[in-house]
């Protein structure tokens, strides 16, 4: 029954350069080239389950002791005294309190019930601890995987000259540790997605959930497509300015304050860099303007920029809430807040928007 809609939908008129097919870039042993294998798409969706796997063993028996041993608190807040009826109220809707009518009906003053709710949505807050293993996890993987991209791409020729990613296409080879690289990427990436609705619960949540999405999309059409070249590039300019976000937050919330002001300034140098210098004025100025001059235009081609347009609206929107960090930084003497976005309100409201910066005493 979808055989239609796939046939449809997997036009080779919308997906490949004109006088190409399908059976043209598949795999075999017949092929002067190693093509991309379309069914590899679907490896990272059971490798991201052994990220999960690997990033609770690490969280537990690696990042929570190491957090420990730098002196934050597990911060397990106290439990209010059981009270079915304020609890189902309290699960009904946490945002509302009609102090008067629970304090009615549970046989309570209606301070007492203020303090019961207090103390009840502290408890659903994810203590500093867990939120430093989140980071510490993520800032693990975006080294090793930047440091992996850099290795693997190194002696490649479209990692100097960008016009490689596009000469020969679609019949440029596949090389086992590209192949590697997109299948971790991507399977981190749907880890990331698949975990988001369990992790600390930020303000950019929805950005963020669009953020994977997008880069999931990314890689899945043009893995599909051989264009694994300039997803490698997109792949390698993410991570190097991920890795300082997580670490500004790890360090935050483990109290290095020095070092979270100098990983900082590092964002910002490299987040700028990297996301709003060479991100649209070498990646995406490439695939606009460049691609055309050295192959034949297709509809697709379209659908991958406008992805990649949409990242760099994310990266616009989150650079100046870092900025906005970053003055009010410099005005109150260190960085305080969480990068792009803040966990400390999340009861109250509701994960690469918003974040503050205040004074307070060492």
């Amino acid at each position: 029954m979808l055989r239609p809609f796939l046939d449809a939908f997997w036009n080779e008129d919308v997906w490949l350069p004109p006088n190409t097919t399908w059976a043209d870039i598949a795999p075999g042993p017949d092929k002067t080239v190693t093509y991309t294998d379309h069914r590899h798409v679907f490896l990272p969706i059971p490798m991201a389950l052994v990220f999960i796997a690997l990033r609770f063993v690490l969280e537990k028996y690696v990042f929570a002791p190491f957090g420990k041993s730098l002196g934050i608190k597990d911060g397990r807040n106290k439990k209010p005294a059981p009270n079915p009826k304020l609890e189902a109220a309290y699960r009904a809707n946490p945002a509302s309190r009609k102090l008067a009518a629970l304090a009615k009906q549970s046989d309570m003053s209606e301070r007492q019930v203020e303090r019961w709710w207090r103390l009840r949505r502290c408890q659903d807050k994810p203590s500093t601890l867990v939120k430093f293993c989140e980071n510490a996890w993520k800032c693990s993987f975006y080294v090793c995987n930047f440091i992996f991209g850099i290795a693997i791409l190194w002696n490649k020729k479209w990692l100097w000259d960008i016009d490689h990613a596009y000469i020969g296409y679609p019949h440029q080879g596949l090389t086992n540790d590209v192949w590697w690289y997109y299948m971790i990427s991507s399977a981190f990436y749907w880890s990331l997605t698949i975990s988001q609705f369990h992790d600390v619960k930020r303000k950019d949540f929805w950005q963020m959930f669009v953020h994977h999405l997008a880069t999931i999309m990314l890689l899945s059409f043009s893995w599909i497509c051989n264009l694994h070249r300039i997803g490698t590039l997109v792949l390698l300019v993410h991570d190097c300015a991920d890795i300082f976000v997580e670490a500004v937050k790890a360090t935050k919330y483990a109290n290095y304050q020095r070092t979270c002001d100098t990983l900082f300034l590092g964002l910002i140098v490299t987040w700028i860099t990297t996301r709003i210098f060479i991100y649209p004025y070498y990646i995406i100025w490439s695939t606009l303007i460049r691609a055309p001059m050295l192959l034949p235009m297709f509809p697709a081609y379209y659908i991958f920029n406008s992805l990649l347009c949409l990242l760099l609206v994310l990266h616009v929107v989150w650079t100046w809430l870092i900025l906005q960090i970053a003055y009010k930084a410099i005005y109150a003497g260190k960085m305080d807040g969480d990068i792009r976005s803040s966990s400390d309100e999340v009861s109250d409201s509701s994960n690469r928007s918003n974040g503050t910066a205040r004074p307070h005493k060492d």
